[in-house]
């Protein structure tokens, strides 16, 4: 298989960045100027140690008709870092990569290589040995092997629901992958310790933005997360970031959920991934339910009986 090959010492990782003009959720209205910042010194970071840049993705908080001042910062600060952008949720549109998309306009901007299909896209020749990097963005699959050279070490980039340990109900179940020694995902934000399955460790390091006005977020750093073959574990590189009393309201924090994340039902999120669609896009909707859906779980069973309906397909199971 050909493909790039850069000289580097590895990968510097930054998860789920949501940048955005307007403040999300409850962050005051510092909020793009503090992102943007964030970017910046990880961009910097990994020029100054020869680490290859690749957001985990969620570059965006909304998937389009971001204003031109966001746009024109982000194409100024990655032109001359050319970061890789793996595809998140966050950067769909109706649950689609389109050409109608901020991120794409990035891409056609030639700034950032953004990874839209599952596959390799990068070998690396480092200090500590070869290594091939392969991606998976969001609704798309995992691989189930990953294929590399003999003494040639392997990292795959993802965007999905793991079952890590406090999020056990998500229906990507962590596994030996036969080729695969590291599974390196953006998505869930909450940082989970590495585990490992056979050969393959699985790791995920959180993101670099804190969104949710809570104890939870108000306890954590917002970290970048370096990785190197032949490396026991990720290695987290803390980013520049403003105390929590500055970034959200002068308030009572609310009360913390009853219910833990890993039981909140998947049903509702399905509805609105079938609200999205039509029935001329049913073949790509198939194909995102096929990636997205824990078949043990009794609502996929409505779910895929939805889609059935909406797209007047036969062969959903």
């Amino acid at each position: 298989m050909s493909l790039p090959v850069r000289r580097a010492s590895g990968l510097l990782l930054i998860p789920d960045p949501h940048v955005a003009a307007s403040p999300p959720m409850q962050r005051l209205d510092s909020y793009m100027d503090d992102v943007l910042a964030k970017l910046a010194a990880c961009l910097e970071h990994a020029a100054a140690n020869a680490l290859v840049p690749v957001v985990l993705g969620d570059l965006f908080h909304w998937p389009r008709e971001n204003p031109n001042l966001v746009m024109v910062a982000l194409i100024e600060l990655f032109r001359e870092h050319q970061p890789y952008v793996l595809v998140g949720n966050h950067d769909k549109y109706q649950a689609r990569f389109t050409a109608d998309t901020s991120l794409a306009v990035l891409r056609a901007a030639g700034v950032c290589a953004v990874l839209d299909e599952p596959g390799l896209f990068l070998r690396l020749d480092t200090p500590t040995g070869p290594a091939v990097v392969g991606a998976s963005p969001d609704g798309s699959a995992i691989p189930l092997s990953v294929d590399k050279a003999l003494g040639e070490a392997s990292v795959w980039l993802a965007h999905h629901n793991v079952g890590f340990p406090d999020f056990l109900d998500k229906h990507v179940k962590i596994r030996e992958i036969p080729g695969l020694d590291w599974l390196i995902n953006g998505h869930i934000h909450r940082p989970q310790p590495t585990v490992a399955a056979g050969g393959t460790r699985w790791a995920n390091p959180g993101n670099i933005t804190r969104l949710k006005f809570s104890r939870r977020s108000m306890e954590r750093v917002p970290a970048a997360a370096i990785w190197r073959p032949g490396a026991a574990d990720i290695e987290h590189w803390t980013v520049p970031y403003r105390p929590f009393a500055e970034v959200f309201p002068d308030q009572e924090l609310p009360p913390e959920d009853s219910a833990p994340a890993e039981v909140q039902s998947r049903f509702l999120e399905g509805l609105a991934r079938l609200a999205w669609k039509r029935t001329r896009e049913g073949a790509g909707l198939h194909e995102f339910l096929s990636a997205n859906l824990n078949p043990e779980h009794p609502e996929s069973a409505v779910i895929w009986e939805l889609y059935r309906e909406v797209t007047d397909h036969a062969d959903a199971d």
